[in-house]
Order: structure tokens, then sequence, then C-alpha cells
């Protein structure tokens, strides 16, 4: 089923995950795509600003993708946790990772960039959220990651997700855009979103399912399960789109390679990083995942790995 949900807000502790408020100016409640609260005429010379600056960065930004090589290690687009996001980010860093995304809030943004220097996505289903987090230091935006609103039965229609997309790319049009497709939809209206999306400038079609997936085998043959809904979806999309399509959601280091053999040009990772308790571990499923992939890396050595444990 469809719910209207409000807009995530930029929580006022970073420990935390904010608490979700109806806004009824939201483009998902109809209201008007621009809230009074952004004053867009006094940011002008700021945004343009930005808008140099990511012309130049956005190549190299999509370059891992371009060569069909790019992982990306997602924190989570409502866990504001500082430890588990940096935990989260030196995983991605140390194991070989070519992207790390994480909820978008500017504070966050800085943490990841004191870490590492892989580019930051932040993920969010607000636009107005985006150009403070940018300011801050993300390259690449992402609408979507939105398993944490199917928790709360709420789903995103094809046209709220254009609508956010058209908002986004307003306010940020030089910004490398990743969006991702919902797999709540039918393979053919997900094919037909991903166009639509095509069309508006998007760079990057992000696919999903492993939520709607339960595996009933263990194993190896448990793992190909839950990846079968992201994996058709990377098919089906690939196909039908010129630009570059990121699975994404349940897979691990034994599917990551499935994914680009069925046309990804990318994977993305989340909860089979993220829910890991010891950064350590994390490190060695991003290098699993990125080793599956093909992906070089340089090796920490043993002592270092046991010095993080300090």
């Amino acid at each position: 089923m469809s719910s209207s949900i409000g807009i995530p807000i930029s929580p006022t502790t970073h420990n935390q995950p904010p608490l979700l408020r109806p806004n009824k100016k939201s483009p998902l409640f109809g209201g008007s795509l621009l809230p009074k609260r952004l004053q867009f005429p006094k940011r002008r010379v700021t945004c343009t600003a930005i808008k140099a600056l990511l012309s130049s960065n956005k190549e190299s930004v999509l370059n891992g993708f371009h060569e069909k090589r790019a992982l990306k290690i997602i924190s989570g687009l409502q866990n504001f946790c500082r430890d588990n996001v940096a935990s989260v980010v030196i995983a991605a860093d140390k194991g070989g990772a070519t992207h790390v995304d994480i909820a978008c809030d500017p504070e966050l943004v800085k943490l990841a960039a004191s870490l590492t220097s892989l580019p930051i996505c932040v993920s969010s289903v607000d636009p107005a959220a985006f150009p403070a987090a940018v300011e801050a230091g993300a390259l690449m935006v992402e609408i979507g990651n939105y398993d944490s609103f199917y928790e709360m039965d709420v789903v995103f229609s094809p046209k709220q997700i254009l609508d956010l997309t058209k908002e986004t790319r307003r306010i940020l049009p030089s910004v490398a855009l990743s969006v991702t497709v919902p797999h709540t939809l039918s393979l053919p209206d997900q094919i037909k979103l991903a166009e639509q999306l095509e069309q508006e400038g998007v760079d990057i079609i992000q696919t999903e399912g492993g939520k709607c997936s339960n595996a009933t085998n263990a194993g190896v043959l448990g793992l190909i399960e839950k990846a079968a809904p992201t994996l058709a979806s990377a098919y089906s999309i690939s196909r039908a789109i010129k630009i570059p399509v990121m699975c994404s959601s349940g897979l691990s280091a034994v599917t990551a390679p499935m994914a680009l053999t069925a046309g990804a040009a990318g994977v993305g990772v989340g909860s089979a990083v993220n829910k890991l308790n010891d950064v350590v571990a994390m490190i060695a499923e991003v290098r699993s995942i990125a080793d599956s992939l093909g992906i070089s890396s340089d090796r920490q050595t043993v002592s270092e790995e046991r010095a993080l444990r300090l």
C-alpha cells in the first residue's frame, strides 16, 4: 500500500535517527516544491560556486561506474550514529570500496571526509536537505535507500519519485545524482520509471529488492535467493537505459559478481556491513566483496587491523 509521509528533518542529535514529522508543504503531500525555509535567492552565490566545483569533479565521481567496477558501502538513510557511521566509512576506505553512502547530514559528511578520500554520497528523500550536505563535502546525492520507510509500511509512487528528482536536479543541476527505483513496483513499471528518470538527467539508477525476498534455504543457495529480486531489476533496467545501473540490496560476496554479469555497473551494500558490530569484521566483509568484484585495493597488514581494535 502507499502512504503519505513527512520528509525527514535534519536531526537535533547525531546519536539517534530523526522523528518523521508531516510536512504539509512537501511535494509528497502535493504541496509546493519550494519550501519557504529554503530561501534560494540568498544562497545563489554559494550554489553557483558549488556548481562550478562539482562540474569538474562529477566525471571522477562517476568513473567507477563507467568502468563497471563501482562498490558503494551504505551506512543507512536514517543512521545518524556517529560511531557506526565512522566504522562504516573506515571499512569502506580500508576494504577497497569506491564510494561511501551516508545519511544526509552536514556534520556526518565532515566526519566522513576526515576519515576517507572516497567520494561521499548522501541519501535522503528531502531535496531541501541536499545543498548543506554538498557544501560540507558530499559529491553525490541519492534519492533512495528506502528500507527504513518500508519498515513503517510507507512506499513511494513513481510520481513522488519523479517530483523529488525534478526538484533535486533543479536545486543541484551539476551534482551526481542517483535515484533508487522501488522494488514495490512491477518490473515493467520499474523499467518505465527508470526511463523517465534518465530523461530527467539522473546519472545513476539504483535497484533494490532485499527486503522483499525471504530465502528459504541456507548457505549459498539462500544468498542467491536473497539477491534474486535486485538482480532481476538490474538485468531488466540495464537493457532499457543508457546510464549506469547500480545493483543494491541483499547482495554478498557470492552474488555481487552476478550483478555485474546481469548488467550492473556497480553494486551497493548496506546491512551486510553496517549491521556488524566490529570495524575489523566490517573491513573483512567489504574486502571480500571487493575481491569478488576484482577491485584492487591497498592491503592492510594484520598489525594495522589489530590496531583498530585499540
